[in-house]
C-alpha cells in the first residue's frame, strides 16, 4: 500500500518487488537458508500482493491479454499453493488465467480445454503418486488439442519427466513459468 501511495504502479510492485523477492526466497530455500515454512509464508504473501495489484489493474481498465492459460492441479493432489502463485504471476504479466483448482479430474480439464481457446494448459503435481495422472492428462491434451502448449510443474516434476510425457515445457517456479510461456508464444509467432 505504501508503494502504491507513492506513485508506484501495481505492475511495478509485482515486477520490481514481488518477482525479485520470490527469486531471492527460492535461492535461499535451495541453499538451505530458508525452510518450508518460510517458503510457504513468502508464497502466500506474494500471492496476496499480486491479487491486490491485479484488482487495481482491472479497475483501471486492465491490460491486453498476451494469451490464455488453463491451470489445474491434477486429480489426487490437494496441494495448490505453487499453482496459485503461478496463476497470479502470469496474470500480472498480462495472461488471462482460468484456474480449475486442485484435485481436478482429467475429464474436467479436457472439458474446459474444449470450451475455451487456450494457448496453454498448465498442470501441477506435488505428490509423486499423482504424476501418472499428469502424464495421462498431458498425452490426451496433446492428442486432442495440437495447437495448445502443455506446461508442467510441481515439486515432484522435473524437466526430464516433462519431456518424457510429451509436455512442451517445465517450469520449476512462478518466475520460470512466465519466461516459459513468453518463450513459447514467441516461438509460435516466429513460425
Amino acid at each position: 500500500q505504501e508503494l502504491l501511495g507513492s506513485g508506484t504502479t501495481p505492475l511495478d510492485v509485482v515486477n520490481k518487488g514481488v518477482i525479485p523477492a520470490l527469486e531471492e526466497v527460492g535461492k535461499r530455500y535451495d541453499s538451505g537458508a530458508f525452510f518450508l515454512p518460510q517458503l510457504i509464508s513468502s508464497a502466500e504473501t506474494a500471492q496476496r500482493v499480486c491479487e491486490i495489484a491485479m484488482e487495481l489493474v482491472e479497475r483501471s481498465g486492465g491490460i491486453a491479454s498476451k494469451g490464455r492459460v488453463l491451470l489445474a492441479t491434477v486429480e489426487g493432489d490437494l496441494h495448490d499453493l505453487g499453482k496459485n502463485v503461478v496463476g497470479t504471476v502470469l496474470k500480472s504479466h498480462g495472461f488471462t488465467v482460468v484456474d480449475l483448482g486442485k484435485d481436478v479430474p482429467s475429464a474436467r480439464i479436457l472439458e474446459e480445454a474444449e470450451k475455451g481457446t487456450f494457448d496453454f494448459v498448465g498442470l501441477s503435481a506435488l505428490m509423486t503418486s499423482t504424476m501418472k495422472r499428469m502424464a495421462e492428462t498431458t498425452a490426451e491434451i496433446v492428442r486432442r488439442f495440437p495447437g495448445v502448449f502443455v506446461i508442467v510443474g510441481g515439486a515432484s516434476v522435473s524437466e526430464d519427466f516433462a519431456r518424457n510425457i510429451g509436455a512442451h515445457g517445465y517450469a520449476p517456479d512462478a518466475v520460470s513459468s512466465v519466461r516459459l510461456v513468453e518463450s513459447l508464444m514467441a516461438s509460435r509467432k516466429n513460425q
